[in-house]
């Protein structure tokens, strides 16, 4: 295949709610040019998009997937997205690098939360968006509605372009505003479109849908405003032209109707985005970081200048290795090509330049500028990484992914195989930086951070599959602290004769409560060399190794002032062993005089939710003994503030899934410890004694 200009290049991706239609969208434009010998199906596995197992098995997207193909002798390289808001990962990677999006609604169920939460990502990028709704021709569907949520939802932008002549089952016919024709569709057979004139029946509505769509184009530029007074009407032309430079300033939203499964709309799809979608050239520069200068700099899409491209996807294949999925944003790149990871400084050498139709790679001699194509075994570059020319260090701001809140304890099914997960879990991580691995210190724990349940489930089974491994779950242990109400003091004497030299130490020790967070201190007010100061340093380290082993349910004591004040000594039988006996011991009895508590660790909750859910989600809050520290307002969404124990953070986090659809988000940080109250106390210190 011949390197394709920035001119002649249309970068879409394909975005929407789960079961929107975007993988039956993007098998049937795949189809119609001819990317494809045949229409797949989900059900039979078959689509060009979805080919990984775990996606087979699902019947539903879980990876960002490239298909190209030729239309009206432009290159249009589609990504089609997973729907399943645990994979949004890969949605904002794929948007990353398009130049429009598309995103699709099923008319049976209207505007879903993936549908709002994709259009927050398209404002977070500043992309050309437009709509397509989907599945016109199954039951129960509603155009009309559909539009009336679109709008509600996202402003008076959006603006009909087609309408069906009839919906549900048998549908087949769509009238064009744009065009002002009728548009026939033969079901399921490719380059079957017929244009025609509007019936009578359907003429009145198309010509108030019509005036409506030239009214808002000629609202996206003065020159078209003044062109509509003049004449009170605007040429299809005008009304491309119009379209495109709304597209771009996101001044207009485009709404089209499709049938994908039947093949319905989708030509006419394509034409739209070859004509009204704009090519890297007419999107613009992409801004870059330039160290050297220290400063961020315009990148045109110039196939002379240097090169510059950018990772938005690494993955791993069986017999080929890992494979970077690219744009290149200047220059172009082509076997052979010496580049850096401006990140890194790492020279890499890139070996075969190949474009993709799903899993099937198609090798190219380049790729210019406004592409994205793939190579395959990079040395030490990944998502994220920019890789341009020697003396150039330029670098793509990353993109920013969802952050992962599910947390989830995972240990080895097998004995041994802690070092294959590690390797596993690194490699997957490449693949999909939206998950997180740490490892949990005070207990010896490794936890994974995930979007979700199907996520977290995802990684274990591709753990299994891909590198032979398999591991349990359970929960996150919590980090519980010990601290006191009061002041106490107690004596620790510890003596031992058994013949011979003897074992003798003595210590009075007060301890005092301090202010939340203050850690631990230990101090000493011993006169007089009661106690040697040469045992001293032994005195604070039994007190240090009983506070860090805890007293109450074995977990630190923290909060609290350890003082030595008193104590005795043997000339020849005390030793640091004796006094560090002694201190512990001292520090046990003063420590169960003081009023013991357990303290709790509390985060910070910052829920995002649709007004209607509010009440829903405090009751939730306040189920799971949180407490609410402040509400507040943006545009739809109702923002609650809270405070909640660390150990209800799992349960919310599904609570609020359930309750909201999803509809909802948040955010969470470490706050602050409180007392847990007694039942909670009496529960984890029986844990323990069990």
């Amino acid at each position: 295949m011949q390197a394709v200009q920035p001119e002649q290049l249309r970068n879409i991706v394909l975005t929407g709610h789960a079961g929107s239609g975007k993988t039956m969208l993007t098998e049937s434009m795949a189809f119609l040019m001819n990317a494809t010998n045949r229409l797949g199906s989900i059900e039979n596995g078959t689509t060009v998009s979805d080919y990984a197992e775990d996606e087979i098995a699902r019947q539903h997207s879980l990876n960002a997937s490239l298909v190209h193909g030729m239309w009206n002798s432009c290159k249009i390289n589609i990504i089609d997205t997973p729907g399943l808001l645990d994979f949004h990962g890969d949605v904002k990677a794929a948007m990353r690098v398009a130049d429009t999006v598309l995103l699709t609604v099923n008319t049976s169920t209207g505007v879903e939360v993936g549908t709002d939460l994709v259009w927050e990502y398209t404002r977070e990028y500043y992309k050309p968006t437009m709509f397509v709704l989907t599945k016109l021709d199954a039951d129960r569907t509603s155009y009309t509605k559909s539009i009336e949520e679109l709008q509600d939802h996202f402003g008076h932008l959006v603006t009909p372009i087609q309408f069906p002549a009839e919906e549900g089952l048998g549908h087949h016919i769509i009238i064009d505003v744009l065009l002002m024709k009728q548009l026939e569709f033969d079901p399921d057979k490719p380059g079957s479109m017929k244009v025609s004139e509007i019936p009578d029946l359907y003429r009145k509505r198309a010509e108030e849908l019509h005036f409506k769509l030239v009214e808002a184009v000629a609202e996206t530029d003065e020159a078209l405003m003044n062109r509509y007074f003049e004449i009170g009407n605007l040429s299809e032309d005008e009304l491309r032209a119009g379209i495109k430079s709304g597209l771009l300033t996101r001044t207009f939203f485009p709404v089209f109707c499709t049938s994908p499964l039947h093949l319905i709309g989708s030509e006419r799809l394509l034409n739209a985005i070859v004509n009204l979608c704009p090519s890297p050239i007419e999107r613009g520069p992409e801004q870059a970081y330039c160290s050297a200068e220290n400063h961020e700099k315009l990148l045109q899409p110039d196939t002379e200048g240097s090169t510059v491209a950018f990772i938005f996807k690494t993955m791993s294949e069986p017999r080929v290795g890992e494979i970077s999925y690219l744009r290149v944003f200047s220059g172009h790149i082509e076997t052979g090509h010496e580049l850096i990871d401006a990140q890194t400084g790492q020279l890499e050498k890139i070996g075969q330049v190949y474009v993709m139709r799903g899993q099937k790679k198609e090798p190219v001699e380049k790729l210019l500028a406004g592409d994205i194509g793939m190579v395959v075994k990079l040395k030490d570059t990944h998502t994220n990484d920019t890789l341009a020319d020697k003396g150039t260090d330029c670098r793509i701001s990353p993109i920013v992914f969802p952050v992962p809140l599910l947390a989830t304890a995972i240990t080895p099914a097998a004995q041994g195989d802690e070092e294959k997960i590690s390797s596993g879990l690194h490699h997957l991580q490449e693949e999909d930086p939206s998950f997180t691995v740490e490892h949990d210190n005070e207990f010896n724990q490794t936890i994974l951070k995930t979007l979700g349940e199907t996520h977290l489930e995802t990684i274990i089974n591709r753990l299994e599959k891909k590198f032979n491994v398999s591991v349990d779950t359970g929960p996150v242990k919590i980090p519980y602290r010990e601290t006191i109400r009061s002041s106490s003091t107690a004596q620790g004497k510890y003596k031992k004769q058994s013949g011979g030299r003897g074992q003798y130490g003595d210590v009075w020790m007060r301890l005092e409560p301090k202010e939340r967070n203050s850690g631990f201190e230990f101090a000493s007010e011993v006169v007089g060399g009661v106690v040697p100061t040469r045992y001293l340093p032994a005195v604070e380290k039994g007190s240090r190794e009983i506070a860090a082993e805890g007293i109450l349910a074995g977990y630190p004591i923290v909060d609290i002032r350890a003082v030595a004040y008193d104590g005795s000594h043997h000339p020849v039988d005390s030793s640091e062993h004796a006094f560090k006996i002694a201190a512990s011991m001292a520090f046990r009895a003063a420590f169960e005089k003081a009023k013991p508590m357990l303290l709790e660790p509390y985060f910070t909750l910052c829920v995002r939710t649709p007004e209607q859910y509010t009440g829903e989600i405090v009751g939730e809050i306040s189920t799971k003994r949180g407490k609410i520290i402040g509400m507040d307002s943006d545009a739809r969404f109702q923002i609650i503030k809270a405070n909640i124990p660390q150990a209800s953070l799992r349960e919310f986090h599904l609570q609020m899934v359930r309750l909201t659809q999803s509809r909802a988000s948040y955010s969470c940080e470490f706050s602050h410890y409180e007392e847990a109250p007694p039942d909670i106390a009496n529960r984890i210190k029986s844990e323990r004694e069990a």
